[in-house]
């Protein structure tokens, strides 16, 4: 007879169990062999293991929480290994019953999502929404019973809407609002307080303001292939359908297709996957700029830049570059 396979609960029980002694303190040599033998025996074990040990790492700041806001039967915590007694306090709970609390817990509370330099993320939100994030990106999401609510604070991103007509999808920005049901679009808003919205799927309405936050004009529903354009300094609203509209979003496989983009927009771009100021001058940032390249290899996009520009690069104080006109 075949010895019986372990079920996936049975299996989870086990990345729990270990997820919670790896948390609690150093293993003994037994239970690190232990410990070995189970991972070797469970091809996912790795990953279940993985998995739970971020939990634990969630559940550290989210019981506490739990319990000062009365979600939890009051307790009190000791002062010494205040982490050791929270874990106790999720087994005496049950690791089921956590599971679902802090899931509600925490999709009612916002979540802020921030990516650094170079660095881009995918993330699926509570509702099934899939946001794509580029370098240097800053939003907070908070799910309401009537409405989802993204604020995009800084950066640029794509969203995949899950469609539900009961809870409308806004992305809210310093430059005005992006009302969705079901939906993709990327939106930007740049360092220069620009904020552009290019609708790749369904339709998009948006709701520009300026520096004072008052309403501007709304233009007509975007949809598919439109991209629109907002200055709050200026008040300016624009609409066009560019050309290849499916290049917005290669910066999601580490690319940016430029398409007589403004020389200092295109720095902007670079300057969010290297740690090093990149600038232009007033007559260099408004050259135009065309090309395909690699978000990573800033040496060769400014190569490229002396031959397609009448321009040099050159060193500034503290790392940073800055391109000029060339004298003639």
């Amino acid at each position: 007879m075949k010895p019986e396979k372990p079920s996936s609960l049975h299996l989870d029980d086990e990345a729990i169990h270990w997820a919670t002694r790896l948390d609690g303190g150093d293993l003994t040599p037994d239970e690190r062999a232990r410990l070995d033998a189970w991972l070797a025996g469970d091809p996912a074990g790795r990953w279940r293991l993985a998995h739970y040990q971020q939990f634990y790492a969630q559940l550290h700041g989210t019981l506490p929480a739990m319990a000062a806001a009365g979600a939890l039967d009051p307790v009190t915590v000791p002062a010494a290994r205040p982490r050791r007694f929270w874990l106790r306090a999720a087994a005496g709970i049950g690791v089921a019953a956590v599971l679902a609390l802090a899931g509600v817990w925490w999709s009612q509370r916002p979540l802020r999502l921030v990516t650094t330099t170079a660095q881009r993320q995918s993330v699926t939100l509570s509702d099934g929404t899939r946001t794509d994030l580029n370098a240097r990106t800053v939003l907070t999401v908070a799910m309401h019973r009537a409405r989802r609510e993204v604020h995009l604070e800084q950066g640029e991103a794509v969203f995949t809407v899950t469609k539900d007509v009961q809870r409308p999808f806004f992305v809210l920005t310093a430059a005005g609002t992006v009302r969705v049901v079901g939906t993709q679009f990327n939106v930007r808003a740049a360092p220069s307080g620009v904020v552009t919205v290019t609708v790749l799927e369904g339709r998009v309405a948006v709701q520009p303001v300026d520096v004072t936050g008052r309403e501007l004009p709304p233009p007509p529903l975007l949809v598919a292939g439109d991209r629109l354009r907002i200055d709050p300094a200026t008040g300016g609203v624009q609409t066009d359908r560019p050309q290849g509209v499916e290049d917005v979003t290669a910066w999601r496989e580490g690319r940016v297709v430029f398409l007589g983009t403004p020389l200092g927009e295109a720095l902007e771009r670079f300057a969010d996957y290297h740690d090093r100021s990149l600038t232009a001058a007033p007559e260099a940032a408004t050259l135009s700029l065309g090309g395909r390249y690699t978000l990573d290899d800033l040496d060769h996009f400014l190569a490229s830049l002396e031959r397609a520009l009448p321009v040099r690069v050159l060193p500034t104080s503290g790392g940073g570059l800055r391109v000029v006109v060339r004298a003639r």
